[in-house]
């Protein structure tokens, strides 16, 4: 009686595992044919040129200097400029990696599954949640420094100072020190 039960609950099991794949590609063909068909009646206007690309391009051209200069401003939710600091290129943000965060390994089914990869350190890093840390390298002194963004706090990043003189730098290089 007890093997009944077993195989009919393994009997069970592989029903449901196949109604899955079933309903799954159900339900993918009907995103793709909702696609198509809005496709059709919707097409994709072309452009003859794109402000888009042209300001990536503009970007891509003002940070591709080695050693330039980004000022970031920090500026609090009521609009006043905490403070700056003067960075060697452009700040970065700790989600950045020169690797990809995930990898496809195959599971024991032989299918891929996306696993979380280790950093160049080593180590793991979970979420998002340091997306609002940034850090960089300060003009003069070479210093590591960072900050972290959020919480009332926002950054504005330039190329050129700001012509106020009111502000306070944040780390060791000030607006006076840059010839």
């Amino acid at each position: 009686m007890k093997k009944v039960f077993i195989l009919l609950g393994i009997v069970l099991f592989l029903t449901a595992c196949n109604d899955q794949p079933n309903a799954q590609r159900e339900e993918q063909g009907r995103q793709q044919g909702n696609y198509e068909n809005l496709v059709a009646k919707q097409p994709a206007k072309s452009m003859k040129h794109s402000s888009t690309r042209d300001t990536v391009n503009f970007w891509m051209e003002t940070w591709d200097k080695p050693n330039k200069l980004s000022y970031v401003y920090l500026q609090a939710s009521n609009g006043q400029l905490v403070g700056y600091y003067i960075f060697k290129g452009l700040p970065v943000s700790y989600c950045v990696s020169l690797t990809p965060p995930f990898r496809l390994e195959g599971n024991s089914n032989g299918a891929l599954v996306v696993v979380p990869a280790p950093a160049m350190d080593g180590v793991y890093y979970g979420g998002e949640g340091a997306c609002n840390t940034y850090y960089g390298r300060d003009a003069t002194t070479d210093s590591y420094m960072e900050y972290t963004v959020g919480t009332g706090i926002s950054a504005l990043i330039y190329e050129e100072p700001l012509p106020r003189q009111d502000v306070e730098p944040l780390g060791f290089t000030e607006t006076k020190d840059i010839k």
